[in-house]
């Protein structure tokens, strides 16, 4: 019996999809590359979410060359999954070279956000936000497709 409802919670995550159309995502609060808090407000307008290193990629290459404060313009943000990445790896390599990229990336180091979201591994999920709600989802598994929708997503 306690077995049955070890599986059912740790299920309830991928049953409970905050993700949906209509769905007004839950709040959170998570550290960037530079230990600074970020809050999911209600301007934000597009959620970027990579699970894994090769989707967190995707984003770097469709970013390329754009000027700092690109995805802040737009009211986008970048959320990474990072909490499978070895803690050492992570604090002596990793996030200190993020530290140089031209944009903010949201860490997500235990997974408990990203979690709560549908999609596959290794493509970049877009969430398209109005005041919290999510009124479309994409997933992008090349950087030139996630640059062209940025750049069609016009500047706030």
């Amino acid at each position: 019996m306690k077995y049955a409802i070890a599986l059912l919670l740790s299920l309830t995550p991928l049953l409970a999809s905050a993700a949906d159309v209509g769905e007004r995502l839950a709040p959170f609060t998570l550290l960037d590359q530079h230990d600074q808090a970020y809050s999911l407000n209600a301007q934000t307008r597009v959620l970027l979410v990579a699970r894994n290193m090769d989707a967190a990629k995707l984003v770097k290459a469709a970013l390329g060359e754009q000027p700092k404060g690109y995805l802040e313009a737009r009211d986008a943000v970048f959320v990474a999954d990072i909490q499978r990445m070895p803690a050492l790896i992570s604090k002596l390599f990793a996030i200190p070279a993020m530290r140089d990229y031209n944009y903010r990336v949201v860490l997500d180091r235990d997974g408990k956000v990203v979690a709560q979201y549908p999609g596959a591994e290794d493509k970049v999920l877009w969430l398209q936000l109005e005041q919290g709600k999510v009124v479309a989802q994409k997933e992008y598994a090349s950087a030139e497709a996630l640059a062209a929708a940025l750049k069609a997503l016009p500047p706030q």
